[in-house]
């Protein structure tokens, strides 16, 4: 053989390499590109930016008091309308939560009067009035977590469905006709592709975060949460993806939760984090969009401010996640999780500092490492401790969508 002459054996390797031959090529790993699309965002934003030097102190922060409150997956299951328990029907729980979760919001003025569920002596509001409105239907043995139920229009009939989110108050569920229709089209879906039970998606899956959120969105219309923006498809996947993490946090990294690239999740794009985020200084709004914001003007689903709001807010905590494990190593994900420590009486989430607050060895380690999910459950949580008790100092984005 001559110089000139390629290496035969070095050829096939290419080809192979490139999958034009010798065997199937390994399939590259899964990515919902939900990250790439926000940094495409906030590179080509102009009404969102943000703040670097607040956003490295919100991570600091974040950090601290999540030590604090020994904050991990199991703070998912302690909430006392979560399921408790593990296994398939809590999976049915899960898909049917997460079907339903968006637009809670309300226009009403006065608090009282907003929508709201009753269920075990108390009023829920927000998303835990769908929660509540769920468990409170299985005891009163309404299947409403059943696929099969859904698709049944002579049993799950619209009137059984008003009654199942029928409200304290004379403000009603918002969008409710958009929720039965994701209701049938989901059921519809099941029974077409994956035999009448949302458990074959996972298995179909095969443990990958990433897989499961691509297969939700190409297969559940009501799921494809993506918009144009500057000549480009983005994507947000914001109910596919929390649908991922609530498996992950219930199932704590098990069963059913069990997934090898949990990581790839991003934060939630919805109205609350966002507001958290700028309540810390981290999202800056330009003059219009804050004064829009404040006097509670509606922003039209899939405009250029709302989807530079939701794709800016993913990547400020994506920013405020690796800010934490540039700065605290031991925030990184472990083989072996540490064992959960947690006190039951400091569940109350809480933006104030502890004059206590460096890090000492007795503060409970995190298990799994601090990841976009738990950064977001944290946010959120304590978003609605403030909201409790009039300490917002900006309202939310108002968008009617089924999308969050």
């Amino acid at each position: 053989m001559s110089d000139d002459e390629a290496d035969p054996e070095l050829v096939e390797l290419l080809r192979k390499s490139m999958g034009l031959g010798g065997g199937p090529a390994v399939a590259p790993p899964a990515e919902t590109k939900v990250l790439e699309s926000s940094r495409y965002i906030f590179d080509n934003a102009v009404d969102v930016a943000l703040d670097p030097s607040s956003t490295r102190e919100a991570a600091e922060k974040i950090w601290r008091q999540m030590r604090e409150k020994g904050y991990s997956t199991k703070t998912w299951s302690e909430h006392e309308l979560h399921p408790k328990s593990k296994d398939e029907g809590t999976v049915d729980f899960i898909f049917t939560m997460d079907l339903l979760n968006f637009s809670f919001w309300s226009d009403v003025s006065d608090e009282s009067k907003r929508f709201a569920v009753e269920y075990r002596g108390k009023r829920w509001t927000g998303y835990w009035s769908l929660v509540a409105a769920l468990q409170r239907a299985l005891d009163e043995e309404i299947p409403i977590t059943n696929p099969n139920f859904w698709l049944n229009e002579d049993e799950c009939t619209e009137d059984v469905l008003r009654y199942v989110f029928r409200s304290a108050t004379d403000e009603q569920i918002p969008l409710f006709e958009e929720r039965v229709q994701c209701l049938r089209e989901a059921g519809r879906v099941l029974d077409e592709k994956f035999d009448g039970s949302f458990i074959n998606c996972i298995y179909d899956a095969n443990q990958s975060a990433a897989a499961l959120v691509n297969l939700l969105a190409e297969n559940f219309p009501c799921f494809r949460d993506e918009a144009s923006f500057d000549g480009r498809r983005v994507r947000f996947y914001k109910r596919a993806q929390i649908l991922v993490a609530d498996l992950w946090a219930c199932f704590e990294g098990q069963s059913y939760g069990k997934f090898h690239d949990i990581d790839k999740i991003t934060m939630f794009a919805d109205y609350r984090i966002p507001q958290m985020l700028h309540q810390l200084g981290c999202l800056l709004y330009s003059p219009p969009l804050e004064s829009h914001i404040r006097r509670l003007q509606p922003i039209e689903s899939g405009s250029t401010w709302e989807i530079e709001i939701r794709g800016v807010s993913i990547w400020c905590v994506e920013l405020i996640r690796q800010e934490i494990e540039r700065c605290h190593p031991e925030s990184r994900k472990r083989d072996t999780p540490a064992k959960q420590v947690h006190d039951d009486e400091d569940d109350d989430m809480t933006t104030e500092e502890s004059p206590d607050s460096d890090l000492v060895d007795s503060k409970p380690a995190l298990d799994f490492g601090v990841n976009a999910i738990l950064i977001d459950f944290f946010l959120y949580d304590t978003v609605k401790e403030m909201e409790r008790e009039g300490r917002e100092t900006i309202p939310h984005h108002r968008t009617r969508s089924i999308w969050y």
